[in-house]
């Protein structure tokens, strides 16, 4: 049974920082691609930024240089540092593990980002 838990959403100003963090278990974690996603009221699941085994990485462009995505494997959590966030960065994030085809997914952490 694959379980993610997610942490570390929270209000910010514009131009803070954030960490999400995500415990993944009840898979072996260390072989599986991970990913950030986030959906904001009324528009779709976007994903945010994704991290292969072997620790490459994608990011969606209106994140890029802002957001670091990166694993330990040791620990079966993967992460998201956020920095210099903005207003429309304001979503519930969701962490996703891709197995053989398949979507798993976390309850979601609220990200806020107002003055």
């Amino acid at each position: 049974q694959v379980q993610l838990v997610e942490s570390g959403g929270g209000l910010v100003q514009p131009g803070g920082s954030l960490r999400l963090s995500c415990v993944a278990s009840g898979s072996i974690f260390s072989i599986y691609p991970m990913g950030w996603y986030r959906q904001a009221p009324g528009k779709q699941r976007d994903m945010v930024a994704t991290i292969r085994s072997v620790g490459s990485t994608n990011y969606a462009d209106s994140v890029k240089g802002r957001f670091t995505i990166s694993r330990d494997n040791a620990k079966n959590t993967v992460y998201l540092q956020m920095n210099s966030l903005k207003p429309e960065d304001t979503a519930v994030y969701y962490c996703n593990q891709y197995r053989y085809g398949l979507n798993y997914w976390g309850q979601g952490t609220q990200v806020t980002v107002s003055s």
